[in-house]
């Protein structure tokens, strides 16, 4: 959420019918309004191409840098179906009225002989700082730079991910449990 009555999410994940079979998206979205206190859920389209195991989780894909600025994922590469589906995401965001910051490169790594995303999206902001997943890809300094930019007051750091978290695409907020201020 963004603080001030905003909640991302993505179809892609919970309107998956393996998760809430029986309800629909209207149902979701008035149990998320009630249940976390939120005036308005913005719905993205997709989450990763490659996150089977999470359906689309929307922490791979976006952020709230603020309340009124969203840092998406991007993939430059047009061979790969996430440049598509980011670009589709952008869109919404900006249809509802963000700003938005982009991370243009989505980086993959080998795990075991697979082919493994790394989201740079899938950060933790905490007390003074960004803990960012990086994997050793060419541009992981560039978007560490890029985000001490839009993330100015906070220490933005990146911790390589290596071969156990970037195991099925969970990043660095996939694996913390954050305790939202009521």
């Amino acid at each position: 959420t963004n603080g001030a009555g905003t909640l991302l999410t993505t179809e892609q994940c919970l309107l998956n019918k393996n998760r809430n079979p029986h309800l629909s998206r209207e149902q979701i979205e008035a149990w998320l309004r009630s249940e976390l206190g939120q005036e308005r859920v913005v719905w993205l389209p997709h989450g990763l191409h490659l996150d089977d195991g999470t359906d689309g989780h929307v922490d791979n894909v976006a952020a709230f840098a603020d309340a009124q600025t969203v840092v998406l994922q991007g993939c430059d590469d047009t061979a790969e179906p996430d440049h598509q589906r980011m670009a589709v995401n952008r869109r919404v965001v900006e249809d509802a009225g963000f700003i938005v910051r982009e991370v243009p490169v989505l980086p993959f790594t080998d795990v075991d002989g697979r082919r493994v995303v790394v989201p740079y999206v899938n950060f933790y902001v905490v007390n003074g700082g960004v803990i960012v997943p990086v994997c050793g890809h060419p541009a992981d300094d560039d978007v560490l730079a890029l985000l001490g930019e839009w993330f100015p007051s906070r220490e933005v750091v990146g911790l390589d991910v290596g071969e156990i978290l970037a195991y099925g695409g969970g990043g660095i907020h996939c694996i913390t449990q954050q305790i939202p201020a009521l």
